[in-house]
């Protein structure tokens, strides 16, 4: 019982307070950069109407971070969102009314049915096997949804797997009928559905010789009886990209048809249950592609000419019928290529809207066409909008709804999705909201102090003449009474600041950004793979300011930047304004890979090379013609250097000056360098070493050392290294007054291997994780570790000499239970206490790298996680907990005490309790009140970073991922500050009191001394 109570008090000393949720902490929700290179998963405005007439809109998508969501377009609040596991991918989602169906999985293995606006689950249903369902390219194939009109309402048809069709019952999941193919194993893959009263129609491509041919089959709705079936003649090229279904909504006496193009020209075939009827072409113009922009099941589809001039074309009693061109659409070097959205009124008619970038003009133009305006002649208009390229990009996909208050009068909504990952909403020219759901695939993030306010004000203020430095200490100086009273407040209240206050940003928006007085408030750089960096403000989550990757001359033929690393290259204490420096791949569209650095102000974004302007694209300096395959930081007095290893082990360093490559000169052998290398079932980890001198081609050329081979089953799976952490104590004084001098081996490595894929998925593959002298290949520590169907998801971090991994245990035996476990290894010096072997400063050549004593203990965790990291602060003297991201969506903190591998296996000695040792228990507590996410679900967390605050006792903790997180902790509480119920007041008022007597008495003492002198003489 005095073990629960111990327990329960390290616990709470450490436990989040209600007080500070959602105080000292922030969370910002994403949904992911939406998935637009399909319709069936495309950004979709949904209006749903209630049986009194009201109508309630919403922005719906899939997004590529897996997530099915609800957008508000009133204010851009996610309202809801459904997020799919990573092997459960979303395919295709269709709406109705109040329902939206989604199909996801292999194949099309789960159907799912969501409330349209408050996204409740109201049906599940596994329809088949993921590891049965057939893969296609893309995944998209084979795989549709249709919800069925009149009598049938009620109904969904479901396509899976390219030829297995499922009637199912929206209100119980109930499959009413289902179709498969005769004959599954032809080359006839169906991919699409048009539902009527009388038939359903299967509409698939049929591989020959040289192209595709289409397929039509249809079945009875009611009973899913086949009624024909065949091929229709046609000869098509571009797959289903250039098909298009096509019926009216609004006149069901049309016969619906399908629309394909095949050698410029555009056929149709009417769509009846026994499909005799024959091709038509359509004549005038040759084509060069047709495209469905969300209104064919109104009659509607757009057609591009050979001179990319654009035609609304309509089905009609007579056939397909050309309704409008839109004017001055042909390709032209002045504006971009126009995007074909459709979007529906309040009334269900239908609008088509083109939106292109103008080079003359700077802007971006809208010009929505309504057929049924004018008289039935169809009317146009238009709008340019400001869209801003230099911060978001290109758009890439538009998503429209409309309105028609006066008759010659229509007004849109657009809905942007830009290649920077941002969405934004439109209301004709005005921008109403903004979201940057590029965030939602953050690549690499690092934080980064800010400078003191008065600093940060003063930056860039060495070249003022005198007239301008007077008048601005003269503009500081009338501040003065106002800091004085301030300063005097503070003094006799003690109102001064508190850790478990909210860090309040300035209230000038103009000021540049400054560190707060405990140093919580930074700058969260961040860079994404939709090529932008962001700085964020730690104080709120609020986005300082965004710059979008120039591509060089890549961008001739496109391409992408794709983040690898990023170093904080300069800091505040250093004297001048913080700097990063970000390593990226350049990834041309022509196969071309570069290695291209940015160099970045953290405060503004601005180029620290002034090489880019404010406003326009960041531009990077080519540094390697080709991957890198290796990079780190080189500290050294001059200052901090990046070090880049090419493919060819060439060294090329950042800034390349003659100081820093005398420096790199004089260093260089003491650098040692692990890299992987071989092919699967070959993987080894060879040692590197740099020589001081050049070789011909003018660099440092790196030479394997030492060269490690792991089995052929294994494959390197994660290489990791201990953080550049200060270490305040370099051994552990046990309770018997010995020592344990930790190992803090410089060169020491992590390794984390698993099945390889040269090697078939088997339950008997095993994962490991190693612990390398980085400087000679020895191995300090080895554990093999069972994997899961052949799979290995091991998590590791190490920190001073602690290493903690999580893993997966499926192996059931006598008292041992299948679940996830953490093992915690610490390593000491030498083969016993008071062996000091000053590990930190052995050379590679000496054989005591080699002598360490390991103290290990495996723990039952509660569940499984995503990543895990230390605490970090400013001189290392805080103990150390564990931050971890767990599989329900919440950042949970572990002390250290929990995890310290020598908890004794009975009642603690004495000597134990002193080291406030408690007693082993297998099963690591699930403590509620240690979840620093508290009510948040934070999802789909990638990595968790830590960061120093100025405060000793407290470390700054980012997460990212699918969302955002912010927060601090104390492991070994405030103990630097005063607690919050400290009556400062008083003590004032003591002092003062004493200050006064002080003065009273002083001159009563002195003429009592002097009197004294008198009486005694």
């Amino acid at each position: 019982m005095r073990l629960f109570t111990l327990l329960l008090s390290v616990v709470s000393a450490y436990a989040l307070h209600a007080s500070e949720a959602g105080v000292i902490d922030w969370h910002t929700s994403h949904f992911g950069v939406p998935l637009v290179h399909s319709l069936s998963t495309a950004p979709r405005f949904h209006r749903r109407e209630y049986d009194g007439g009201e109508t309630r809109s919403i922005i719906l998508t899939a997004t590529q971070s897996n997530v099915l969501a609800g957008v508000n377009p009133a204010n851009g609040s996610l309202e809801w969102r459904h997020i799919f596991d990573d092997d459960d991918v979303i395919l295709a989602y269709q709406r109705q009314n109040d329902v939206v169906a989604a199909l996801s999985g292999v194949g099309g293995a789960y159907f799912r049915l969501f409330d349209a606006m408050d996204g409740d689950l109201l049906l599940e249903r596994k329809l088949h096997s993921p590891e049965a369902g057939r893969l296609f390219e893309p995944e998209s194939l084979g795989v549709a949804l249709e919800f069925g009109s009149g009598d049938q309402a009620n109904d969904v048809y479901v396509l899976t797997d390219g030829h297995v069709l499922r009637n199912i019952d929206r209100r119980t999941g109930e499959v009413k009928w289902g179709w498969t193919a005769p004959d599954q194993s032809s080359l006839v893959v169906y991919s699409k559905i048009l539902a009527t009263p009388s038939a359903v129609y299967l509409l698939g491509l049929s591989k020959s010789f040289a192209s595709y041919t289409l397929h039509v089959t249809s079945l009875s709705a009611t009973t899913g009886q086949l009624v024909a079936d065949g091929n229709v003649p046609s000869s098509i090229t571009t797959g289903l990209s250039d098909v298009v279904v096509l019926r009216d909504l609004k006149l069901a006496e049309l016969e619906p048809r399908l629309v394909w193009l095949e050698n410029k020209a555009i056929k149709s075939l009417p769509l009846a249950p026994n499909l005799k009827a024959k091709p038509v072409v359509l004549k005038g113009a040759a084509y060069k592609s047709i495209e469905d922009v969300g209104v064919s099941e109104y009659g509607q589809f757009v057609a591009t000419k050979e001179d990319g001039s654009a035609r609304v074309i309509n089905l009609s009693s007579e056939g397909l019928k050309v309704i409008w061109e839109y004017a001055d659409s042909a390709t032209s070097p002045s504006r971009s290529d126009s995007i074909f959205s459709g979007g529906l009124d309040v009334d269900g008619l239908p609008y088509i809207a083109r939106v292109f970038w103008s080079h003359s003009f700077g802007q971006a133009s809208a010009h929505v066409f309504a057929a049924h305006l004018a008289e039935g002649k169809g009317l146009v208009t238009g709008f340019t909008f400001p869209f801003q390229t230099s911060s978001h990009g290109v758009i890439r996909h538009v998503a429209v709804d409309t309105a028609n208050p006066e008759p010659y009068r229509v007004l849109a909504r657009l809905f942007l999705t830009t290649s920077t990952g941002a969405v934004q909403l439109w209301h004709q020219d005005q921008p109403q909201w903004t979201r940057e759901e590029g965030l939602a695939d953050i690549r690499v993030a690092e934080l980064v102090e800010l400078p003191e306010r008065k600093i940060a004000a003063h930056i860039g203020v060495d070249q003022e003449s005198f007239r301008a430095r007077l008048r601005r200490q003269l503009s500081d100086a009338q501040d003065f009474p106002q800091y004085a009273v301030n300063f005097a407040r503070r003094f006799v209240t003690g109102s001064y600041a508190s850790v478990s206050a909210a860090v309040a940003a300035p209230a000038n928006a103009t000021e540049p950004p400054s560190r707060d007085t405990f140093g919580f408030r930074k700058v969260i750089v961040a860079a994404t793979s939709h090529g932008k960096i962001y700085g964020i403000d730690s104080a709120n989550g609020e986005v300082l300011w965004g710059r979008l990757f120039g591509l060089g001359w890549a961008a001739q033929v496109g391409g992408n930047i794709i983040p690898a690393k990023l170093f904080v290259t300069r800091t505040v204490g250093d004297g001048e304004t913080p700097q990063v420096v970000l390593v990226t791949q350049r990834k041309a569209n022509n196969g071309l890979v570069d290695t291209v650095l940015f160099h970045v102000d953290a405060l503004t974004g601005e180029d620290a090379r002034s090489k880019s302007t404010t406003g326009d694209v960041l531009q990077g300096e080519d540094v390697v013609s080709g991957p890198v395959i290796e990079a780190f930081l080189w500290s050294t007095a001059a200052g901090r250097t990046v070090v880049l290893l090419d493919e060819f082990l060439q060294v090329h360093l950042y800034p390349e000056s003659e100081e820093t490559l005398n420096a790199f000169e004089k260093a260089a052998p003491s650098l040692r360098v692990p890299l992987k290398s071989g092919p699967p079932g070959q993987r080894r980890l060879s040692g590197h070493q740099i020589p001081p001198k050049v070789e011909f081609t003018g660099r440092h050329i790196a030479y394997p050392t030492w060269t490690l081979p792991f089995p052929p089953t294994e494959d390197i799976r994660a290489v990791f290294a201990r953080p550049a952490d200060p270490v305040a104590s370099l051994g552990k004084v046990l309770g018997n007054r010995t020592t344990l001098y930790k190992y803090l081996n410089p060169n020491l490595v992590g390794v984390v291997t698993g099945p390889s894929v040269s090697v078939p998925a088997s339950d008997r593959a095993t994962c490991a994780v190693y612990l390398l002298d980085g400087a000679k290949g020895t191995v300090i520590y080895h554990s093999v570790l069972p994997s899961v169907g052949g799979v290995c998801d091991v998590k590791a971090t190490l920190v001073e000499n602690w290493l903690v991994y999580h893993y997966y245990d499926n192996e059931a035996g006598p008292g041992q239970a299948k679940g996830y476990r953490v093992v915690s290894v610490e390593l000491y010096e030498g083969h016993g206490v008071d062996q000091k072997t000053k590990s930190s400063d052995l050379t590679s050549l000496s054989n005591d790298t080699a002598s360490v004593s390991i103290y290990e203990q495996s723990y039952v965790f509660p569940r499984g996680i995503t990543t895990l990291s230390p605490t970090s602060t400013s001189y290392g003297i805080t103990i150390k907990d564990i931050i971890v991201a767990n599989e329900n969506g919440q950042i949970q903190s572990f002390p250290r005490r929990f995890l310290d591998p020598r908890r004794p296996k009975q009642k603690p000695t004495s000597q134990e309790m002193e080291e406030w040792l408690i007693q082993y228990d297998p099963v690591i507590p699930d403590d509620p009140k240690r979840v620093l996410s508290h009510k948040y679900e934070v999802a789909k967390t990638r990595r968790i970073v830590t960061s120093p605050a100025l405060l000793e006792s407290t470390s700054l903790v980012f997460a990212y991922g699918l969302d955002l997180f912010f927060t601090r902790v104390a492991p070994s509480h405030t103990f630097d500050v005063l607690s919050e119920n400290f009556n400062k007041a008083q003590l004032v008022f003591t002092i003062g009191g004493l200050a006064l007597a002080l003065v009273v008495v002083k001159p009563i003492v002195v003429r009592k001394r002097l009197r004294e002198r008198w009486y005694n003489s």
